[in-house]
């Protein structure tokens, strides 16, 4: 043996070698048979899936979203259209880092608010990831373009042109219109989420709210191919959208202007209704506001500017207050009254200034001091003697005077189609002792007549209080919506008005003898409007006023001048009215807060709105107008 074979064992490197060989053949045919198990797995088990993968690196489905309905006045103005508009969105499937991350980016180029992320991620939470959710509404062109060149560093992120919604005549219509908002997470959990794939907003008061699964339409959907970064190269299929109705409002744009203007630097709220159908010529509740800045998202600092604005411009005064009516109410208990068999109209009545119950010192007392002497139902009407309703209201008692207002829908809501509708209180006693747990006293009757006391109704309930006696118990519901505008035919559709049940008196002319009643309040020379409205009368106007009181005054305190009183303890000025009497077009309310004299300072004001509208109407040609619905059931006045 020599001294290499000693040193060197041929046949163990041989065998080593051989298992090494094995070894890393096994290793080798291991490795190759995953290799084909996962050439398998993802080009047979798992092909369907990654071709729509790889379709999707091409192809992208989106959501098209409808467009909004128009809403115009009567006579064709616009009240709420659709302008163009920049939308920021997120799909947070494609984001490579978090979407919190891409955010705190992107606001170094598009300033995005505390708002807008909530906003965004109250969306996000109800959206797929793989759709795009809303970051910003509506762009401006510098940010537009400040995103276009930095596109590239926020995959993702994408601009979509769209619509917005817009409000042209601002604070004159907001409180009728109303405005759109972004849909928030409390509106998801109410709304057909398929149907508002791709929405951001949704109505949020007004017809706006009333009418929007009306106004909204359907969504469509879109496939379009894209290249590596995602950019739109072309349209490959579409599913177009169906747009939303257009509606037609009975609202007279001019007129709503012009009533707004009339209240000048007043707080208050005007309603002017149709006697023929019902519809709302003007509803105003002034202040008001500009509907546009709720459309994108209001600031935290406009919002508490509107909300602690102490004249509340947020507030609907015409559907939502409720004001002690005062003497506008006179006429209702007057026919009550009459219907009752209770008082002779002819038959004079002595007012001395004041009227004391049996047992009682307490002097309750009439407007007037001094009284207004022997008066019978008419004059008491005219002159608004509130000794003569003291009496009147002492012979119906509550009873009768609740059921002859509810006769008249007072206490209840009048079915408007517009959102947040109040419906006032016409009290009795079972009211009374639900809610005070307390009886009925017998002052309380009293007060009660002349519209004080627990007594409250809406400006809209009012107007149709004044329609009801201009039509002779014969009126229809208060509405806001006139036709239906199909967006693709436009074709118009009217909407029927509905007829209130009538109230049917066993003797129609106690219907005249209040009509006469309100025609001497401004047309006789001692009718307490005949100075503030009745001069120079252009159309024959029947009307009462009324004052409600804020605060109370001591027994014996004599009423200070209006100048000297602080402005939140004046009364209420109120007048309803209608014209022409024998012919009525228009029946009008108007509140004036903290206003003072009905006569003087609402009287003006509601004859301003009648002059305007009647003015309107001279030359106009008018179409043949429908029937009034006789044969509908009485309503018959019932206690609550």
């Amino acid at each position: 043996m020599s001294g290499d074979d000693a040193i060197k064992n041929h046949g163990a490197e041989r065998r080593l070698f051989l298992r090494r060989t094995i070894a890393a053949g096994v290793l080798l045919l291991v490795l190759i048979g995953l290799l084909l198990a996962r050439i398998y797995y993802l080009q047979v088990a798992k092909h369907g899936y990654y071709e729509t993968r790889s379709q999707d690196n091409r192809m992208r489905v989106e959501v098209v979203s409808p467009v909004r309905g128009l809403i115009y006045s009567r006579h064709g103005q616009l009240l709420a259209n659709n302008q163009p508009a920049y939308q920021l969105e997120i799909v947070p499937e494609q984001v490579t880092d978090s979407v919190e991350a891409t955010l705190d980016r992107l606001n170094a180029i598009v300033t995005i608010t505390a708002a807008d992320r909530s906003r965004f991620q109250a969306r996000m939470r109800q959206t797929p990831s793989f759709r795009g959710t809303p970051i910003k509404l509506s762009l401006t062109q510098r940010e537009v373009a400040r995103f276009e060149v930095n596109r590239e560093q926020f995959p993702g992120v994408d601009i979509r042109a769209g619509l917005t919604r817009h409000y042209p005549m601002g604070k004159y219509a907001a409180h009728v219109v109303g405005y759109v908002g972004g849909i928030t997470e409390r509106d998801l959990s109410d709304i057909d989420r398929k149907r508002y794939r791709g929405a951001s907003h949704i109505g949020k008061s007004g017809v706006e709210l009333s009418y929007e699964s009306a106004l909204h339409g359907n969504p469509g959907s879109r496939v379009i191919e894209t290249n590596a970064s995602g950019r739109a190269l072309r349209q490959l299929d579409e599913s177009p959208a169906e747009a939303g109705q257009s509606l037609v409002l009975t609202l007279d744009a001019r007129l709503q202007r012009a009533a707004y203007d009339a209240l000048g630097d007043k707080d208050g709220a005007i309603v002017a209704l149709d006697p023929e159908d019902g519809g709302v010529l003007a509803l105003v509740s002034k202040p008001g506001y500009d509907s546009d800045l709720f459309v994108d998202g209001i600031s935290h600092k406009n919002y508490a500017r509107l909300i602690n604005n102490p004249h509340k411009p947020l507030y609907n005064r015409a559907l939502q207050g409720q004001y002690p009516p005062g003497s506008t109410i006179k006429p209702v208990m007057a026919l009550g009254a009459l219907e009752s068999g209770l008082i002779d109209p002819d038959k004079r009545v002595w007012c001395p200034g004041y009227i004391t119950l049996p047992g009682s010192e307490h002097h309750y007392r009439d407007w007037k001091r001094s009284g207004h002497g022997w008066i019978n139902l008419t004059q008491a009407i005219e002159r608004s003697s509130d000794v003569y309703f003291y009496k009147l209201g002492m012979k119906l008692g509550i009873d009768d005077i609740h059921r002859y207002g509810a006769l008249f829908g007072l206490g209840h809501k009048t079915g408007i189609d517009l959102p947040r509708e109040n419906p006032g209180i016409m009290p009795s006693r079972e009211w009374k002792h639900g809610h005070r747990s307390q009886p009925w006293y017998p002052g309380e009757t009293l007060i009660t007549v002349i519209g004080q006391g627990y007594m409250t109704a809406t400006p809209l309930q009012l107007a149709v209080v004044a329609s009801q006696i201009a039509e002779r118990g014969h009126a229809y519901k208060p509405h806001v919506l006139k036709a239906r505008r199909d967006t693709q035919t436009g074709a118009t559709t009217p909407v029927a008005p509905e007829a209130l049940s009538p109230i049917q008196l066993t003797d129609q002319r106690h219907w005249e003898t209040v009509i006469n009643a309100m025609k001497g309040v401004i047309n006789d020379p001692r009718g307490t409007a005949h100075h503030y409205v009745g001069m120079n009368l252009k159309y024959p106007i029947a009307g009462k006023s009324g004052s409600a009181q804020v605060a109370g005054l001591p027994q014996n305190e004599v009423a200070p001048d209006l100048a000297s009183i602080p402005y939140k303890l004046r009364e209420h000025a109120l007048f309803i009215a209608f014209a022409p009497i024998e012919d009525p077009k228009i029946a009008v309310a108007v509140l004036v807060e903290h206003g003072g004299g009905g006569s003087s300072v609402a009287g003006p004001i509601a004859r301003d709105v009648i002059d305007s509208y009647l003015d309107s109407l001279q030359g106009e040609p008018r179409g043949p107008i429908t029937a009034k619905t006789r044969d509908a059931p009485p309503r018959v006045a019932e206690d609550s």
